[in-house]
């Protein structure tokens, strides 16, 4: 379960990684992203084609009990958020393409998430708030327009502003494993193994299924790289909001350990793949010359 104090310093943590998205976008970014219509297809494909699919089969195949399935549904549901760009940038990726795709689908998301969670939810035959989760991304689109505000009227204090949201999003990671995991122990120890491979696997299955679909559409390697990592990296604290915000606390506990786990293991799987993808700088890569998608 997630505390008052938590549920606090989560809205307010929310809030600047929003407002620092916000900052790190432009007018201009908006126009770009509709100039290059193959890189927005890509984008929604990658996160509201493949991930929600991917957590639907997931709590079908593991037969998750509801709670835990639900859990999975709006982690896999999700944008990506900065944290994908932090990977990209370090995985010698495609950073432009990279803050695209999280553009197009944190925006896209106040209209695909409640649709694409109504069509699985009701195949697994669980009923979801949707109202409310509507209502709780608009509102989360607030510090998104604030922050691009505050981009247009100083770029100085829009780059701090950025700089800021995304170290909070990394720290939010250490939030969860210092606050939420040591007061939910006992829960965590008795939650079956099913749980966690859902939560390990869903970033591990993205990743490999966005490389194989950038594959598939012969784009250069760190174009490649980087719609993996986007496909694989879900924006968590945003999942994990939107729960605190929309369901009454005897039922966080359960829907939110999915979120939870997944935050603290997609750090890890993502610094491995990291770690692949920098040591893959193949000769290939080397004559090609880089270019946006």
């Amino acid at each position: 379960m997630v505390g008052a104090f938590e549920q606090t310093l989560l809205a307010l943590m929310i809030f600047v990684i929003m407002l620092g998205m916000g900052a790190s976008l432009t007018p201009r970014d908006f126009w770009f992203a509709l100039r290059r219509p193959y890189g927005l297809g890509i984008g929604v494909v990658s996160q509201y084609g493949f991930m929600p699919l991917i957590g639907f089969l997931m709590a079908l195949g593991l037969g998750l009990p509801e709670p835990i399935a639900l859990g999975l549904l709006i982690v896999a549901c999700m944008p990506g958020g900065t944290t994908s760009n932090i990977f990209t940038y370090f995985s010698k990726g495609n950073l432009a393409l990279s803050v695209l795709m999280t553009v197009t689908s944190t925006v896209f998301g106040v209209i695909l998430i409640p649709i694409v969670l109504v069509v699985y939810a009701t195949a697994l035959d669980i009923e979801i708030p949707r109202e409310n989760i509507i209502t709780t991304l608009v509102i989360l689109l607030v510090p998104v327009a604030i922050g691009m505000g505050l981009r247009k009227i100083s770029a100085n204090v829009g780059a701090v502003t950025e700089f800021f949201g995304s170290v909070l999003a990394v720290f939010f990671i250490a939030f969860i494993a210092i606050s939420w995991v040591p007061r939910n122990w006992q829960f965590l120890m008795t939650t079956d193994a099913a749980t966690y491979f859902a939560a390990v696997m869903l970033g591990v299955f993205g990743i490999s299924i966005g490389y194989a679909f950038a594959k598939l559409l012969r784009l250069h390697p760190r174009n490649a790289r980087t719609v993996a990592l986007e496909t694989g990296i879900q924006n968590a604290p945003l999942a994990i909001a939107i729960i605190v915000l929309t369901f009454p606390a005897d039922q966080q506990q359960s829907i939110v350990a999915v979120g939870a786990l997944y935050s603290l293991f997609i750090v890890m799987t993502s610094t491995v793949v990291t770690l692949i993808f920098r040591r893959a700088n193949t000769a290939a890569e080397q004559k090609i010359p880089d270019s946006l998608l």
